[in-house]
């Protein structure tokens, strides 16, 4: 009787742990990390992100890390054209630290999830060959039946390698050989490779790279063999009905079994934080919808849409911090990118830590969403009280009954009173935020911009700026020229507008800056932000204007203690009797105190 209770025990264990592979948790509260950007071998070296743990750990409950298989060299190789499934020597490490890495983060509460790209695969030493693997007594073999018949629009069969497979069922992908999903072959040898990430590497889940290579009920049949406890799939598409039939197209067992990224709120945040479209974030998307918010990966940016434009992005510069308190208010898993996190880490373990004070999951309910013509005012409700977060300029919300809990550029989030916001207060520091090179000066008072003009552009820089009643820049296409004002480390040109002070009468309904080679090409229209700095993706941060006027503490009168306070250029500044205040209270650049140099960074 007792081998036969032990017996049904465990059988009624492993159907309660096949039944909770549902896709993503119930009422999750937990937030993850993109532990890597685009080409950030040294930043998500496995053994980087293991010496980073503690710190990590405190704030996220997953970190995703990219493919980490071997793809026959460790040279500036992002994992995504992958070859070897079984072994993972990567550019971010060996396999024995990749593996220490996994256990040591397991060991404080994180678990990692594997970036899967089982949509299409590379040859070893050809077009076509797959090496023949073995794990766990299974020899995993391949043939050109395994491929899809139309191939990269069929000119892998035309080239001379006759693949027999079926049609794909999905988008083709072009560089890589798309896989058959309808042969049994295919589909044993993709379940033993998820069984090895998840049993024997120690990866908690996946994320599924470009899932419209492929039909969705293919990933039901996978994660009902492999049991992840988070999948998440990269269905890019904009369309907030075409995301929700793939994350229905996964069901099993009449369950849904991926969550997806909400590409829909990321398009939203694109309009509403880059160009002030505060409205957009009133639209569908995953996270707003309650039947679906359990499914939505929420984020800001990622590796992809953090590249330049002509590589598939469209990357959020125009405020960061205030997009990122959006998403951690929001109902949905959110997502921190990495690049974020390491310039505005300490704000981002606060608005995490008041995430986590109010007890938001990601099945929140939204009290309130709306936008005004300035900002967007949202409240949702956690299990232990409101968050409120004002948007924007958002100037007249009634706040009684809250307590500031976080703020900075175009964000205040508020939480109701009696919420306990001992750790947010806990976090001390200040972000390391945006750095522009030494040499973009703003004087005071001065209207002006930067731009760091892509290396094909020539040197004829022009800039068109405008706001709702005027244009700054001669109202005359392509606008007035800019100055070349330095070259970055990476051989990059900086040029500068700087208004005349003259302006033209306009009637546009917005406020933008547009940067142009002499017309053409040209940037988008993007936020104009005083001193901002910009790339051809978008702004990336502000020059703050040195201060050229005696202000505190600088004294016009010297006394006996105080001592003199220059530029490096010489120009006065007045005096200081506290040196230390003095370099807290001055704008970033070389000094001369007294007859000793001072470097503000």
């Amino acid at each position: 009787m007792k081998k036969l209770f032990t017996l049904l025990t465990v059988l009624l264990l492993a159907v309660c742990t096949k039944a909770l592979a549902q896709g993503w948790p119930q009422n999750y509260d937990g937030v993850m990390l993109q532990g890597f950007y685009w080409d950030s071998y040294d930043d998500t070296r496995w053994t980087t992100l293991e010496a980073q743990a503690t710190e990590l750990s405190a704030a996220f409950n997953q970190i995703w890390v990219p493919q980490s298989g071997y793809c026959n060299t460790t040279h500036m190789q992002m994992g995504y054209l992958p070859i070897w499934w079984f072994n993972h020597l990567s550019a971010f490490g060996t396999e024995a630290e990749l593996r220490k890495m996994i256990k040591t983060f397991k060991s404080k509460g994180t678990g990692i999830i594997e970036d899967v790209v089982i949509n299409h695969r590379a040859g070893n030493t050809n077009w076509c060959d797959f090496p023949t693997e073995k794990w766990n007594g299974k020899t995993m073999t391949w043939t050109l039946a395994d491929i899809c018949a139309n191939d990269d629009g069929g000119k892998t069969k035309a080239n001379g390698y006759n693949v027999t497979g079926a049609a794909d069922t999905g988008d083709d992908f072009g560089g890589g050989r798309d896989l058959d999903h309808t042969r049994q072959n295919v589909r044993d040898n993709i379940k033993a490779y998820l069984s090895f990430l998840l049993t024997d590497l120690g990866y908690d889940g996946f994320r599924y790279d470009m899932v419209k290579g492929y039909a969705a009920h293919y990933i039901g049949e996978y994660n009902t063999s492999a049991n992840p406890k988070f999948s998440v799939g990269e269905y890019w598409d904009g369309d907030v009905q075409k995301v929700k039939g793939w994350i229905d197209g996964t069901r099993a067992n009449g369950s849904i079994q991926s969550a997806a990224f909400d590409f829909p709120m990321k398009y939203a945040i694109n309009d509403a934080f880059g160009q002030g479209r505060w409205g957009r974030l009133a639209d569908a998307t995953l996270a707003a919808d309650q039947a679906y918010s359990r499914y939505a990966v929420t984020f800001v940016d990622n590796h992809d849409t953090g590249r330049p434009k002509e590589n598939g992005g469209a990357q959020l510069y125009a405020n960061v911090l205030a997009a990122n308190a959006y998403i951690l208010t929001m109902p949905g898993t959110p997502c921190v990118f990495l690049r974020h996190w390491k310039m505005y880490k300490q704000s981002l373990k606060r608005l995490i830590a008041t995430r986590k004070a109010v007890g938001l999951t990601n099945q929140s309910q939204i009290v309130k969403a709306e936008a005004s013509a300035n900002g967007f005012a949202l409240c949702t409700q956690g299990t232990k009280g409101k968050a409120l977060l004002l948007l924007g300029d958002v100037n007249n919300a009634q706040t009684a009954g809250y307590q500031l809990a976080v703020e900075g550029p175009k964000y205040k989030l508020y939480v109701s009173d009696g919420v306990d916001l001992t750790a947010v207060k806990a976090i001390k520091g200040e972000d390391a935020g945006f750095n522009a090179p030494d040499f973009c000066q703003v004087k005071e008072g001065e209207r002006c911009a930067f731009f760091e003009a892509p290396a094909n552009w020539n040197n004829t820089i022009t800039c068109w700026q405008w706001d709702k009643g005027y244009n700054y820049t001669g109202n005359q296409w392509p606008g007035a020229a800019c100055t070349k004002v330095g070259t970055t480390a990476n051989g990059t040109h900086v040029w500068k507008w700087t208004w005349n002070n003259s302006k033209q009468a306009s009637s546009a309904g917005n406020e933008g800056i547009i940067f142009s080679n002499n017309g053409s090409p040209q940037t988008a229209d993007l936020p104009f932000e005083n001193g901002g700095y910009y790339t051809a993706e978008g702004l990336l941060g502000v020059v703050k204007p040195v201060t050229t006027s005696i202000t505190s503490p600088f004294q016009s009168t010297p006394t006996a203690k105080s001592l003199p306070v220059y530029t490096i250029d010489g120009k006065a500044l007045g005096h200081t009797a506290d040196i230390d205040t003095a370099l807290k209270t001055l704008p970033k650049g070389m000094y001369i105190i007294g007859k000793k140099k001072y470097a503000v960074k």
